[in-house]
């Protein structure tokens, strides 16, 4: 069973940085795609960003492209997302999320494992 839990988020003005990372714990010895997901109040969750099990990307939203950047770890078992150039738009709660095998995209409903979430807030 793998456990995920998020840190990072916090509150900064429009422009600023934050930086998220999820640790991972519980991994068997199996290829993992792990990925960011937000969802905003009022809206459908969205994916962010996708990083396959070998750490290429497979997949970042049109809406944050040039802006995040996604990175593994395999050794800590840990995901980031560098966040830059943050917008109002970008306040969401963040999920990491991991799925087993080595498929790997922005779709939500194929990730089994979840983590609880940490909230971004950007001021204008």
């Amino acid at each position: 069973q793998v456990q995920l839990v998020e840190s990072g988020g916090g509150s900064v003005q429009a422009g600023g940085s934050l930086r998220l990372s999820c640790a991972a714990f519980g991994y068997a010895y199996s290829p993992y795609c792990m990925g960011w997901f937000r969802q905003a109040p009022g809206k459908e969750r969205e994916g962010v960003a996708a990083v396959y099990h070998g750490g290429g990307l497979a997949g970042l939203a049109a809406s944050v492209k040039g802006r995040f950047t996604v990175s593994r770890d395999n050794a800590k078992n840990t995901l980031s997302l560098q966040m830059n150039s943050l917008k109002p738009d970008d306040t969401a709660m963040y999920y990491c999320a991991a799925r087993a095998g080595w498929s790997c995209d922005l779709e939500a409903n194929e990730y089994q494992y979840w983590g609880p979430g940490t909230q971004v807030t950007v001021s204008s």
